[in-house]
């Protein structure tokens, strides 16, 4: 290996880590904006050493490990807490978990991220509507193909104070998951009943039962 090649290399690292620090620090969600700012930051001008999302993904779990690991065991437990609280609220919908809290890289400032699945989306409105909780209608774009976006309609309120974004899907939809934009695979998803099963194998106890915040708006709505 010659030495550009290795000092890329380390340059690479220390992007995906400072990035990672910038995520979990300032609660940024986007990772082209914080491997940017990690860029801006080190004085790196040359954008082909910016690393990949999977890397900021790796620095970001070695983040965790070496800094309060047990506080983040216990955050992330929380945060799953609240997200079978939204799920079981959604439970018509068959909801999915997907993202940050799902793999493990949450921060304390993450979404809860979800699928649901309906062919009148206006249900599931109707259903929040019905449980008094505050919420928003927004719309997320996804891909179902690699090169090809499609929007779907969101419903956007809080569970326990954390802020979830659950995106609707077609029922049929639940067949295909969408390509994840950290590293071009199908998104994985779980079922409430695996995120309880993560939360007991992780020794934090049985999920609560439903306790979304009634009439608690998305932070800054």
């Amino acid at each position: 290996m010659t030495r550009r090649s290795v000092r890329g290399d380390m340059l690479r690292r220390a992007l995906a880590q400072e990035a990672a620090r910038i995520i979990v620090e300032h609660g940024v969600d986007d990772y082209l904006f914080a491997k940017r700012k990690a860029a801006e930051r080190l004085g790196v001008t040359d954008h082909a050493v910016l690393p990949k999302n999977t890397e900021i993904e790796e620095a970001l779990a070695e983040h965790h490990r070496l800094f309060g690991s047990d506080s983040h065991a216990l955050e992330l437990a929380e945060i799953r807490r609240h997200a079978v609280d939204a799920m079981r609220l959604l439970d018509d919908f068959e909801p999915r978990l997907v993202g940050p809290v799902l793999s493990g890289n949450a921060t304390p400032h993450s979404e809860i991220n979800l699928h649901l699945f309906s062919d009148t989306p206006e249900a599931v409105a109707i259903r929040l509507m019905d449980a008094g909780v505050r919420h928003r209608v927004a719309e997320r774009r996804v891909k179902l193909l690699r090169d090809e976006a499609q929007a779907f309609p969101s419903v956007q309120f809080s569970s326990g104070g954390c802020d979830v974004d659950a995106v609707i899907f077609p029922r049929d939809g639940i067949r295909q998951a969408p390509f994840s934009p950290v590293d071009g695979r199908p998104m994985r998803r779980a079922t409430r009943e695996e995120v309880e099963a993560l939360l007991e194998v992780e020794g934090s106890g049985p999920a609560r039962g439903d306790s979304a915040r009634r009439g608690q708006a998305p932070r800054g709505a």
